[in-house]
């Protein structure tokens, strides 16, 4: 949190963040896998479900859709700041859940999944944020690399 704390840009935030996703979505696997969800394509029915949750019923092509992405672009690729920690917190939130309550089964932890995202969604709601599906999206955060100038800055590589 503290390397977080520190970041001065939304770019730098997005870019944290956006690793921060992809090791989390990584835990969130191994807890996924360990209640019974192995084949890729029953991850990716999953993933989906927590999509669902957080987003509002929608599922990672209804999101594509919606930000005009097509279907070989990554979502979390195009996520901003707010969109990542949101997914962040639905993926954390969830492997705890999973690993905590021992949930065993396909259903169980897609379910799991669904109802981890739908409270992440309902708490942006309380707080008058804006719904993940209505934020914007940013430039690919895979084009973007730190560059060691004394700065730490980010910039944008073609």
């Amino acid at each position: 949190m503290e390397e977080y704390n520190q970041l001065n840009t939304e770019d730098e935030k997005s870019f944290f963040l956006r690793g921060e996703l992809t090791r989390n979505n990584l835990l969130l696997a191994e807890a996924a896998k360990t209640a019974g969800v192995v084949e890729p394509i029953d991850y990716a029915i999953f993933q989906n479900h927590g999509y669902m949750g957080l987003y509002g019923g929608l599922d990672a092509k209804a999101i594509r859709e919606k930000k005009g992405l097509k279907k070989s672009q990554n979502l979390p690729d195009y996520m901003g700041s707010s969109e990542l920690a949101a997914n962040v917190f639905r993926a954390t939130q969830t492997d705890d859940k999973l690993r905590r309550e021992n949930i065993v089964g396909k259903e169980k932890a897609n379910q799991t999944h669904f109802e981890v995202g739908t409270k992440v969604r309902q708490t942006i709601q309380e707080l008058g944020g804006t719904m993940p599906e209505n934020l914007p999206m940013v430039e690919n955060i895979r084009n973007w690399k730190r560059v060691k100038n004394g700065s730490n800055s980010l910039v944008f590589s073609d």
